[in-house]
């Protein structure tokens, strides 16, 4: 399967197309992937700016394993970090978090002039399917 890049202006309104842009490229159901592509989208609106240029690049491992997904800023020095739990009324500070529980891995590539913000899923989690017995990306709603 090719790679899905997608070169575009991080705005609110963009968000929702992405995400039914990254189902549709992998044809099925994967929430746990449009989770973590909304969160790191909307991190680069919040920390840097409505309006940034961004690349989302979703590869998909061609034996059905890992999907990666890859957000690339201009903002090479404004990294992502996990700094303290969200208190119960605050409406930001989860996205970190969240992408921690549903990702095997994530981290952070730091270029001259940009700066990648990637995860990877399990293949069947990605596309929406958890193997029996699985309780991997599983949040509790408190």
């Amino acid at each position: 399967m090719r790679p899905l890049t997608l070169e575009l202006l991080a705005t609110p309104e963009a968000v929702p197309d992405v995400r039914r842009t990254v189902r549709e490229y992998l044809g099925v159901p994967c929430a746990d992937l449009q989770l973590c592509v909304s969160e790191l989208l909307t991190n680069v609106i919040r920390h840097l700016g409505d309006g940034v240029p961004v690349t989302i690049r979703v590869t998909r491992a061609a034996d059905g394993g890992r999907t990666r997904l890859e957000v690339t800023d201009p903002a090479p020095r404004a990294s992502p970090v996990r700094c303290r739990a969200a208190a119960a009324d605050e409406e930001t500070g989860r996205g970190l978090t969240l992408l921690d529980a549903v990702a095997l891995r994530w981290g952070v590539d730091e270029g001259p002039a940009t700066k990648t913000v990637w995860c990877e899923l399990p293949g069947e989690v990605a596309a929406g399917m958890r193997p029996p017995g699985s309780a991997h990306g599983a949040l509790k709603v408190c």
